[in-house]
């Protein structure tokens, strides 16, 4: 049986509206039986993401990573739907975590057909500018 969210359910807020520090679960309940539970419970990292994040990351996973398919849902090109993806990925906390493409990942892409030359070209300069530093 899939879970289904209650008609009157609201999305869990990650933020506190005061402060906008992160907020804590302290308690659950079934509103099947009415059993609750108290403590201090992990949130869920995804569960606060816009809608537009969290349809990205769905199309991003489902296409089992394939920036390319991310670029057409998005209506945008390579880079930014790269950027894009980067800037999700800080939002969830895995600022560290994001590196630069690979030279040879994106000329294999482009050899296989994933990218055109325009894209390739787009973000191979992406890259010269990242190693070249602010002028």
């Amino acid at each position: 049986m899939t879970p289904q969210a209650a008609p009157h359910a609201h999305r869990t807020p990650r933020d506190c509206p005061v402060c906008g520090e992160r907020l804590v679960i302290h308690r659950l309940g079934c509103e099947h039986c009415g059993t609750e539970l108290s403590g201090v419970f992990q949130p869920c990292a995804y569960c606060g993401l816009p809608p537009e994040d969290l349809e990205a990351l769905r199309v991003f996973l489902v296409s089992r990573g394939n920036m390319r398919e991310l670029e057409r849902h998005l209506g945008v090109s390579y880079p930014t739907a790269r950027q894009r993806f980067a800037d999700l990925l800080v939002r969830l906390g895995f600022d560290g975590d994001v590196r630069p493409p690979d030279p040879e990942r994106i000329l294999t892409d482009l050899a296989e057909g994933r990218i055109g030359i325009d894209e390739a070209e787009a973000i191979l300069a992406t890259l010269r500018t990242d190693e070249e530093g602010p002028s």
